[in-house]
């Protein structure tokens, strides 16, 4: 199984505020250390359609925001979104049309593109989510490793990111199921589900079902 990294081998971006970010880097995680500094630029330059309700939070017209939420800059929520009760997002994140960040979900140091589903009691720092792509209930992106050092994502080859926070990579459509743990630097296909309460690592392949991770099964 094939097991594919590059940022144009997971993602397709037509996003037109997103898309630089995402032309620019040949792997996904080599966004992570740009996201703040390129929401800034953004925000210099302009957004129409999107209002400042908080200092450099910058949401746009058709956003639905509940109440007992936090949102703290530089941050952009893109046309369509909904922010759900007790939602904490702690800065450097920005999304695409059409997602749902959910009850008690906490972000930071993120990008959503569009339609992405982190509904439920979800962590997602220092990661990429995929159009449509979806984390069930409970499922966290796991950031830091317990030796503190840099993250190396481990595919076919291993790369050393010299990072030392990366949380999760989701190619476009792929689905975590409820309880996951994705460990720091995991990296799914496209098109792939991984089972509730798995805890993965490495880099998944796509079109795949993983039941575990001694059971990964091509999907048909």
């Amino acid at each position: 199984m094939n097991k594919k990294v590059k940022t144009c081998d997971l993602f397709c971006c037509e996003t037109p505020y997103l898309k630089p970010l995402f032309d620019e880097a040949e792997y996904p995680w080599e966004m992570l250390p740009k996201i703040k500094d390129y929401i800034k630029t953004l925000i210099a330059n302009g957004l129409d359609g999107y209002n400042e309700i908080e200092k450099d939070v910058w949401v746009h017209n058709s956003v639905k925001i509940y109440p007992n939420v936090t949102l703290i800059g530089p941050t952009i929520i893109g046309e369509g979104c909904e922010i759900r009760p007790g939602a904490f997002i702690r800065g450097a994140v920005i999304t695409g049309k059409d997602c749902v960040i959910g009850n008690s979900t906490e972000m930071k140091n993120a990008v959503l593109l569009d339609k992405v589903q982190v509904p439920h009691y979800n962590y997602v720092g220092d990661s990429v989510l995929g159009n449509h792509a979806h984390m069930g209930a409970g499922s966290i992106c796991s950031n830091l490793k317990a030796d503190g050092k840099s993250v190396v994502i481990k595919g076919d080859e291993n790369y050393e990111t010299g990072l030392r926070k990366i949380g999760g990579i989701l190619g476009d459509e792929a689905d975590v199921g409820c309880g996951c743990v994705l460990n720091p630097g995991t990296v799914i296909g496209k098109n792939t589900s991984v089972y509730p309460l798995t805890s993965v690592r490495g880099v998944l392949p796509e079109n795949c079902i993983v039941k575990s991770m001694q059971n990964i099964v091509i999907r048909k």
